[in-house]
C-alpha cells in the first residue's frame, strides 16, 4: 500500500506561511505529572504569544483523548501511539506557520525523542514542568489520585506507572518555588528570540 503513496507538492512553503505571519513556527511541549500544572502554564503562555501577534494553537490531553485519540487506553502502548499521533498533528501545524503548544504527561523518553524527530529538533522545545508527585496529589485537580489510590484507575503516571523525567529540557519549570508569572515569563524570555525570522 505504502508504495502507492505519492505526496503531492503544493507551491506554498512553510518559508511563506511564516513569512506571512512574521514569524517563526515551532513546538512548545509540555511534560510533566498530572496536576502538575502544564495546560495552566501553556493557557497563559498563549495568552502572552496572542498579544504580541503571534498565530497560535494549543494541543490538550483531555481534548485529543475525546477526539483523535479516543480510540486509545492508557495501556504503555496506546500512550506510546497517543503521542506519535500528536507529534504528528503538530507537525502539520508547525508547517502551517503556527507556534503550537502542546500539554501532555508524555512520561516516556523515548516517545519524547519521537516528537522531537518528528518535528526536527530546531523546531522542538521540551518544557519540564517539574512538580513532585505529592504536591499534584495534594492539588489533585481533577481528583485522578484519589481514584487511582482507590484502585479505580489503573495506569496512572506517578502511581502505578512511570514517570520518566527528562535529562536535559530546554526549560525546566518548578512550580513549588515559581510563581505562574515568573514561570511564563521565563518561557516567554526564551522563545522571543526563536520567534524572529532569520533575515531580520
Amino acid at each position: 500500500m505504502c508504495k502507492n503513496i505519492i505526496p503531492h507538492n503544493y507551491q506554498i512553503s512553510i518559508e511563506d506561511r511564516r513569512q506571512s505571519n512574521q514569524h517563526n513556527s515551532f513546538l512548545l511541549w509540555f511534560t510533566g505529572l498530572s496536576g502538575s500544572g502544564k495546560s495552566t502554564i501553556a493557557n497563559v503562555v498563549e495568552q502572552k504569544l496572542h498579544q504580541m501577534g503571534v498565530k497560535t494553537f494549543t494541543l490538550d490531553g483531555d481534548n485529543i483523548r475525546k477526539g483523535i485519540n479516543k480510540d486509545l487506553t492508557f495501556s504503555p502502548e496506546d500512550r506510546t501511539e497517543n503521542i506519535r499521533r500528536i507529534a504528528e498533528v503538530a507537525n502539520l501545524m508547525v508547517n502551517a506557520g503556527l507556534v503550537t503548544l502542546a500539554a501532555f504527561v508524555s512520561p516516556y523518553k523515548k516517545d519524547r525523542a519521537s516528537i522531537r524527530s518528528i518535528v526536527k529538533d530546531v523546531n522542538f522545545v521540551e518544557i519540564y514542568i517539574n512538580t513532585s508527585v505529592e504536591e499534584c496529589e495534594r492539588r489533585d485537580v481533577k481528583g485522578l489520585y484519589k481514584k487511582a489510590r482507590a484502585g479505580e484507575i489503573k495506569n496512572m503516571t506517578g502511581i502505578s506507572a512511570p514517570y520518566e523525567a527528562p535529562e536535559n529540557p530546554e526549560i525546566e519549570i518548578n512550580t513549588e518555588e515559581e510563581s505562574l508569572d515568573v514561570a511564563v515569563q521565563r518561557i516567554i524570555d526564551y522563545i522571543t528570540p526563536k520567534l524572529k525570522l532569520n533575515n531580520e
